[in-house]
């Protein structure tokens, strides 16, 4: 049990969970989607944002200890599969954060004013690997998650988009429905996906909710959780619904079709300020603005999935000597965040080749069928809880009675989560469906290939640490 003094309050937790999701880097992409981007992110909110919340916010109110996910699928189908979910809920942070961390270079180039700086991957890369490097030494030292979650997600992320918004909304009301634009003249038939043109951008879509069940992990440090858990994540699922949407729709109007640059959020604001008349100084002002929302990001999830694996080395599941279930103050593991920096890295080595819009879909859909194993395996637990655990107490829970709702939550979530994995594959170039598959087909098996070889010395190996280092 968390102590008083470092409990987190209803807002920041908010603020935290907005950190992980909420923020202006997909907006580009949602916005690549032109028309279909409403259907893609009703299917999204429908078949999995909505399922997926309602499901953490039943199982984080029913099981409260630390472990989240990892907790949920240990409990409902053995220690195996529950370390299984950990693991991937700390590797899909490999390919994702280096995705998210690619707006960097973008960001800061406009920040200061050299937009061809900011589009060159070499300097994409060079961002990566040195802004990432920083967050994780901070991360060492400091409480970055409550940090961000309190106060700097209104400099990064809540300022930002209401900046993008009355632009927009500006922009719209001189110029109209742009014809040559991403978003182009309407027509009822254009709402709906009859081309395979905007199948490549739906993992994208999914993702921009991906991390909400996550933060589970801080049911444990929040004040009255079981009634804030739910209601901090209905209340961030609404906003990121709301901010992604609009900006996506003023965004589509003013890029020229097949202009848009996936990682580079200040593209419309260039064009905003131009339709405008207005200096170009505002652009420099919110990407360095934008800057500080992805930091904060990439901050929160540095500390966010790594609880899992603190929790199952504690519990014996990997090797002892890896010291992986050592913490600081602040609850993080040195050594957890250094390896996990130091694979990000590697896959950062992806911005050494020059087609920055295929390097970042192809992160993007990596991390999405990452995940969509792990949603998989959640929502299983759900409705094999609703029988194994029937007389545990819910203080959320999804239907007042019977467990039709859930079943029925629990079947549209699973749809879902297959159909984005199925698309996320085959809407890309075969050879990188095939990385694709590799990378995912390998980091599921390796936590696997650990169980096997599991030994029982590793618990109490890992215990003895512990009270060693207290």
């Amino acid at each position: 049990m968390a102590k008083e003094s470092s409990k987190i309050g209803f807002v920041t937790f908010v603020g935290i969970v907005m950190a992980m999701v909420a923020t202006v880097r997909s907006i580009p992409t949602l916005a690549a989607a032109s028309w279909q981007m409403i259907f893609w992110m009703i299917f999204a909110v429908l078949f999995f944002a909505l399922p997926v919340s309602l499901m953490s916010g039943e199982l984080s109110t029913m099981l409260q200890d630390e472990g989240g996910p990892q907790l949920w699928v240990k409990t409902a189908m053995g220690s195996k599969w529950g370390f299984v979910t950990a693991w991937l809920l700390w590797v899909q942070m490999f390919p994702g954060m280096v995705m998210v961390a690619s707006t960097l270079g973008p960001l800061l180039g406009n920040a200061i004013g050299n937009t061809t700086l900011g589009n060159n991957h070499w300097f994409t890369l060079g961002c990566i690997l040195v802004i990432y490097w920083i967050i994780t030494i901070l991360n060492l030292k400091f409480d970055m998650a409550k940090i961000g979650g309190s106060i700097g997600v209104w400099l990064g992320v809540y300022i930002p988009v209401a900046v993008m918004v009355i632009m927009g909304v500006l922009s719209f009301l001189k110029v109209g429905i742009q014809a040559h634009s991403v978003l182009g003249s309407f027509s009822p038939m254009k709402l709906l996906p009859t081309d395979t043109s905007s199948l490549k951008y739906v993992g994208a879509i999914a993702f921009i909710f991906t991390g909400i069940e996550t933060a589970g992990v801080y049911v444990p440090r929040l004040k009255e959780a079981t009634k804030n858990f739910s209601r901090g994540l209905i209340v961030a699922l609404i906003g990121l619904i709301f901010l992604n949407i609009v900006n996506a729709f003023f965004v589509a109007d003013v890029v020229p079709k097949g202009s848009t640059q996936l990682t580079n959020i200040t593209q419309p604001i260039l064009i905003f300020c131009h339709i405008l008349g207005w200096p170009t100084i505002i652009a420099n002002i919110f990407s360095l603005l934008a800057f500080i929302g992805v930091i904060l990001q990439l901050s929160a999830w540095v500390t966010g999935p790594s609880q899992t694996i603190i929790q199952v080395a504690k519990e014996g599941l990997i090797p002892a000597k890896w010291h992986f279930q050592r913490e600081n103050k602040y609850g993080v593991s040195k050594n957890v965040v250094l390896t996990q920096s130091i694979c990000i890295s590697l896959f950062a080595l992806m911005y050494a080749l020059p087609n920055i819009n295929t390097v970042f879909l192809t992160l993007v859909n990596t991390t999405t069928l990452l995940y969509c194993i792990i949603y998989l395996f959640i929502g299983i637990a759900f409705i094999k809880l609703r029988y194994s655990k029937a007389d545990v107490e819910r203080p959320y829970r999804v239907g007042k009675n019977g467990n039709g709702l859930a079943w029925t939550m629990t079947v549209m979530f699973l749809f879902g989560i297959i159909l984005i994995g199925i698309v996320s594959l085959v809407s890309q170039p075969l050879l990188n469906a095939v990385i694709m598959l590799v990378i995912t087909v390998v980091l599921t098996i390796i936590p696997i290939i650990i169980d096997k070889f599991k030994k029982d010395e590793w618990y109490t190996d890992a215990q003895e640490d512990l009270k060693n280092n207290k």
